[in-house]
């Protein structure tokens, strides 16, 4: 069990990465919080992603994409001395979905021609599918107070796709641009952070996207 939760984060990364329409994303943030304190990062330890004792591929490939982002933002590494850490955190659910049948009218063709034979009807289609999360959080190192989340969702339609560095960073390009702050800075550049080429995703509600 302890190495199936790994792949499976992986095939949920790699769905979610590929999809055609891109995932759909959502971020979050602390209104309270005073993000021009924040100039500096670390890794949580140890991650949510490695919960199966040791640090999975997903993991390293999760850390050197959202290093590359932070510093596009002016934030440096420090495992001494950070003001955030940075924790992700990856799962694969199992979802339901109900299609109802086709209203009656739909069979108005028929035209009254011919009826259909004794305990004729269509019921309801029920499906089950696979959908994966992806999340970053990043936490006040001093207060342990998570103040901004980016989370991406999607269907898992090839739950053996593999994974790829260049996936993962698309991934987390997407989701940090939702990031709204620069390092040292307390003001919000954009509702959706910095402008990101290549990021992928429909636009998040105002509720869920400040």
């Amino acid at each position: 069990m302890n190495f199936r939760k790994p792949m499976l984060a992986l095939a949920a990364t790699a769905a979610l990465a590929g999809c055609a329409t891109g995932p759909a994303l959502r971020s979050d943030y602390d209104p309270a919080a005073d993000f021009s304190r924040y100039r500096t990062y670390a890794y949580v330890q140890p991650l949510g992603t490695d919960k199966a004792g040791y640090s999975s591929l997903l993991t390293e490939r999760l850390k050197s994409a959202t290093r590359t982002q932070m510093e596009m933002r002016g934030y440096t590494y420090s495992e001494k001395s950070p003001d955030l850490l940075v924790n992700f955190g990856a799962r694969v659910d199992t979802r339901t979905e109900v299609v109802p049948a086709p209203p009656m009218p739909y069979y108005g063709y028929r035209m009254g021609f011919y009826g259909p034979w004794a305990g004729w009807g269509w019921g309801n289609e029920v499906y089950q599918y696979q959908e994966g999360t992806i999340n970053i959080d990043l936490v006040d190192a001093r207060r342990k107070q998570m103040v901004w989340e980016g989370v991406a969702v999607s269907r898992v339609r090839n739950a053996e796709q593999l994974n790829s560095e260049t996936a993962v960073a698309q991934l987390v390009s997407a989701i940090f641009s939702r990031y709204p702050f620069v390092a040292g800075s307390g003001q919000p550049l954009s509702p959706h952070g910095p402008s990101q080429p290549g990021a992928a995703g429909p636009a998040a509600s105002p509720s869920s996207a400040r």
